[in-house]
């Protein structure tokens, strides 16, 4: 990250003067200044804030922005934005500015949904199906396993955490079990239980996966231990008990 304690930046106490006439100027002269300000080593950029982040590193993303010494906060900053979009981590990016010589970089990432497995260990996917340059090794990550790259489970665990995050919090796994069929291995709290099955169509809906919960409560007020629920047939919830 680039960073510079003001401390160290000494300038005569004109030289701080004109810098703050030269702000001034910016803020009423927003069309013009620029032109004028870029030469000036007042405004060239001593540091670069980072915001959004949360898998991809403050370090990466200012590498990925390739700016040096003599960049100047008037700078056009589109390139620089599309220099971090090409990281595959990031979803959208957009560069701001903090007079007199900050960089305000607000990322928003893909989220990963699903861990794969692979010959390099798990490797991590967002919902579109793009592999993620995450290392689960290096940064710890809960996440669904799927056996391989499945874009229609992908595209699902990414609606489910949309629309249902609780749930999705307990998905440890999903894998087909025929053309049509899916099974769902969600955690559970319960000492005698350690999983949850849940069979479903390939097409079912976070509407339909949303009845889970209300489920599972009928059945704890029951004091009922269920290992197993079928959704597979409309408008029904067939339920296995321990």
């Amino acid at each position: 990250m680039i960073d510079a304690d003001p401390a160290d930046v000494r300038r005569p106490r004109w030289g701080r003067r004109l810098g703050a006439a030269a702000v001034t100027l910016a803020l009423l002269s927003p069309w013009w200044a620029p032109p004028l300000l870029r030469p000036l080593a007042f405004f060239r950029v001593r540091h670069v804030e980072i915001r959004g982040w949360r898998y991809a590193t403050p370090a990466q993303l200012v590498a990925r922005l390739k700016i040096d010494s003599t960049f100047s906060l008037w700078d056009d900053v589109a390139p620089l934005e599309a220099r971090v979009r090409l990281d595959p981590q990031i979803l959208d990016v957009r560069i701001g500015r903090r007079l007199p010589a900050t960089l305000v970089v607000k990322v928003v990432e893909n989220d990963p949904v699903a861990l794969v497995p692979s010959s390099r260990g798990f490797r991590a996917y967002d919902a579109t199906g793009r592999l993620l340059p995450l290392d689960p090794s290096r940064t710890p990550v809960d996440l669904p396993i799927i056996n391989r790259r499945d874009t229609s489970l992908l595209r699902l665990l990414g609606e489910v955490k949309a629309g249902e995050p609780t749930l999705f919090a307990r998905v440890s796994e999903l894998r087909r079990t025929g053309r049509d069929e899916l099974v769902l291995r969600l955690v559970t709290t319960e000492l005698s239980v350690a999983s949850v099955l849940v069979r479903m169509m390939v097409d079912v809906s976070v509407d339909r996966l949303a009845q889970i919960s209300s489920v599972e409560r009928d059945l704890a007020q029951r004091r009922a231990r269920v290992t197993e629920l079928d959704l597979r047939f409309k408008d029904q919830v067939i339920v296995r008990l321990q």
